[in-house]
């Protein structure tokens, strides 16, 4: 063949090829010969794009330099493949010679595959056609089972229906209510006989006899609703919809007598069929809303009289208290029977809801017709107990649940919700923070702060409020708690204003404060009262808040985890922590209201330190000798400190422990100002005496006399700092006698320094 005589295009490499050196790549060029941006291995990459490679290089990388590099690259390839192909030439020229007669081998495998493939297709049609051919009969085979369904439900139902006539019409057959009125006649004349008797006993037995067979058509019916339910677009069944109908209307009815007649003869056995019947034909309703007619409607109308809303069973107004103990006490007498019965175990009776359909049905239309006000909260004492009553009567119906889930299903009956609904206690909760929170503001809105009257037996007892605001805030706190206003399922609310009630107190009287500060005063200002305030008038406030905040975090919290004792212990906690921090609140407020007792008195004792530019006057260019004795003003100072100290109300109101904090506090800053003034006049004072020698001593060289003349006498600056030293002495001894330290007063120091001689400057001592 020619194949076989063609040369190679290429001479194969020669045998002593010299083998590639470790710094050779597969090429035979440096394995450097390429820069460090140019990746042969982005080329392999199953993602790589060129315009995008093109693209990131272009920014440090000039185009001439990129394509320089890639046809080195396209070189360094084409040279690989031809080594390739040189590498295999042998291979490729012995495939050629093993291809000889390959057409005839072909040939002679192509007609036994046609062949089979033919036989493929024959058998392929065979079976697609069996298949459609059993798919078929399949089809048919359902087709016809549906039809049997169909038409042996249209049966059932025939056969059922026919059975509800047959069995209603031995119902009619029954003489119940004929004899029905031979036995109320009987029993209303003649029980005491023996035919009376006799007539009670076949009573109870055709009442028994007819509840059952009522359960029996109940039972029926429903296994006919399941059918119609099923085939109801069926012409069939639509033909018989009206004697479907007729049967359900002739039920009803008949089951409605026998449940009226057992109710009223309280028949045990004719009512637990009864109720089984309307069970079974699923018409809960109706029974219970013949309870409620025929029995519970009588009853509770004799207490709550729909058309006399005025007079309602003895009671007056609209208080419920008294009726829900009738309600509850004809309740147990003459419905227990039926609850009983609705709650046998395991008689499939649970699905009846009595006393929410029918007692709480009751009772609560016969109060929105007879008593509406009783929901009224504009009437917030009277709305309270009447919810508190209510709700007993609440508890009381729940306890004829034989089980928690039926205590969850009666509370989730739409009666049951749409009577806690009509106790509007978010109006409630409005009105009585009207009233708490009201009477508070009232107390704090007035001009001045209002000492309380106490009688001669109290004015010594430190126990009790001292200002109306106080006792006004103490009571309002008392009041969220109360047993006639607190309501538990909303306590939250009544915790928050509480929390109010003590920050309303105490914004009030820090922001009177800070007025007082700032002497923030203008027209009808609400600060009036802290502005017009004297300092013994702060010490009932010091008193009061250490009462009130006492009280707050002591048997006010006991008396708050009382009343919250069915919570969860980290409730319990966020209570009281909420409840002590209020309580601190107004504690951290006593440091305020003594700073402010502490500037009232700096300044009435500033009046009198204002006298120490007497001590200028007495000595300036006078030939007065120096002082022997402390001046007049001395005593003055701390007078006011002496006289608030030994008042009444302080000796009576404030602890020793406060009292000392006021006096040390007062004395720091009086004696500061003290520092102050004293400096300010020595320090001029030598100025000026400076000044006054320099002018001298000119005087005297413009006159020709001696500049060494030298004044032996004692200067008016010493002078003045001697009556200044017997000051502070005499000052020092009259804070010994409040019990302050003067020597530890640094301001006190201070002015030690300034006027002490200096034989006397190392130690403090008067």
């Amino acid at each position: 063949m020619g194949i076989q005589q063609e040369q190679p295009p290429v001479t194969p490499p020669p045998l002593s090829t010299p083998l590639r050196t470790a710094t050779a790549d597969l090429f035979g060029d440096p394995i450097d010969s390429h820069p460090l941006w140019f990746k042969q291995s982005s080329f392999l990459s199953p993602d790589f794009d060129s315009e995008s490679y093109i693209s990131d290089l272009r920014t440090f990388v000039p185009f001439e330099t990129l394509r320089s590099e890639l046809q080195s690259h396209l070189s360094s390839l084409k040279h690989e493949l031809v080594e390739l192909i040189n590498r295999d030439y042998a291979d490729f020229v012995n495939l050629s010679t093993k291809l000889v007669d390959v057409d005839a081998a072909v040939l002679r495998m192509r007609a036994p595959l046609i062949e089979i493939r033919e036989k493929i297709l024959g058998f392929r049609g065979a079976v697609e056609g069996s298949l459609l051919s059993l798919q078929g009969g399949l089809r048919q085979r359902a087709e016809a089972s549906a039809a049997r369904e169909i038409l042996e439900l249209l049966l059932d139902t025939s056969h059922v229906v026919s059975k509800v006539e047959k069995l209603i019409k031995e119902l009619h057959s029954v003489p119940a209510d004929g004899f029905n009125g031979d036995l109320q006649t009987a029993e209303r004349g003649h029980l005491s006989n023996g035919v009376s008797i006799q007539h009670a006993e076949t009573g109870i037995i055709l009442r028994e006899t007819q509840s059952m067979l009522l359960e029996r058509i109940a039972s029926e019916m429903n296994r006919l609703k399941f059918y119609f339910a099923h085939a109801k677009n069926l012409p069939f069944i639509e033909n018989m919809e009206k004697r479907i109908q007729n049967a359900s209307s002739l039920l009803d009815t008949s089951l409605g007598h026998c449940f009226v007649d057992g109710l009223i003869h309280k028949d045990a056995n004719a009512v637990y069929n009864c109720l089984r019947a309307y069970a079974a034909v699923d018409n809960t309703r109706n029974a219970e809303e013949i309870f409620r007619s025929t029995v519970v409607a009588p009853l509770v109308q004799k207490v709550i009289p729909y058309s006399a809303p005025g007079v309602v069973g003895g009671s007056i107004g609209d208080e419920l208290e008294e009726d829900y103990k009738q309600i509850k006490h004809l309740i147990a007498e003459d419905c227990t029977f039926l609850l009983e019965i609705s709650s046998t175990e395991n008689s499939g009776l649970h699905v009846f809801s009595f006393l929410a359909n029918s007692i709480l049905k009751e009772v609560l239309w016969a109060i929105q017709q007879g008593k509406p006000g009783a929901f009224s909260p504009g009437r917030p004492t009277e709305f309270l107990k009447n919810y508190k009553s209510s709700l007993g009567f609440l508890a009381d119906l729940e306890g004829y649940c034989p089980s928690r889930s039926a205590v969850a299903n009666f509370r989730a009956e739409a009666v049951y919700v749409d009577f806690m609904r009509l106790w509007n206690i978010g109006v409630y909760f409005s009105l009585r923070f009207q009233e708490i929170a009201g009477s508070l503001d009232s107390a704090l809105v007035g001009s001045g702060l209002t000492p309380i009257q106490k009688s001669d037996s109290e004015q010594g007892g430190s126990q009790y409020m001292t200002l109306k605001q106080s006792l006004t805030l103490m009571e309002c706190l008392r009041s969220c708690w109360r047993e006639d206003v607190l309501v538990i399922s909303i306590s939250d609310k009544f915790l928050r204003l509480t929390l109010q009630l003590v920050s309303r107190y105490a914004n009030w009287l820090s922001a009177g404060l800070s007025a007082r500060r700032t002497r923030n005063s203008g027209t009808n200002s609400p600060f009036e009262w802290a502005l017009a305030a004297a300092p013994d008038d702060f010490v009932y406030i010091i008193h009061d808040l250490d009462h009130l905040a006492a009280e707050v975090c002591g048997n006010y919290v006991d008396d708050v985890f009382e009343i919250l004792n069915s919570c969860s212990t980290e409730v319990l906690d966020l209570v009281k922590h909420s409840i002590l921090q209020g309580g601190k609140s107004l504690k951290d407020l006593v440091p305020s209201v003594i700073d402010s007792i502490i500037e009232t008195l700096v300044e009435k004792s500033n009046e009198e330190l204002k006298q120490l530019h007497g001590i200028v006057a007495a000595y300036r260019m006078t030939k007065k000798p120096p002082p022997v004795r402390h001046s007049h003003y001395v005593s003055g100072v701390l007078r006011p400190l002496k006289v608030f100290l030994d008042g009444e109300r302080a000796s009576t109101y404030l602890t020793e422990e406060t009292k000392g904090k006021l006096v040390q506090g007062a004395a720091f800053k009086i004696t500061g100002r003290y520092n102050e003034l004293a400096a300010d006049i020595v320090n001029t004072a030598r100025k000026t005496e400076t000044s006054l020698q320099r002018i001298r001593k000119g005087a005297q060289r413009r006159a020709g006399a001696s500049s060494d003349v030298s004044d032996h006498n004692v200067s008016e600056t010493d002078r003045i700092c001697m009556q200044l030293f017997l000051d502070i002495q005499e000052y020092g001894r009259n804070l010994a006698v409040l019990g302050v330290e003067a020597a530890k007063i640094p301001a006190y120091q201070s002015l030690w320094q300034l006027v002490a001689p200096q034989d006397k400057q190392g130690e403090i001592s008067f």
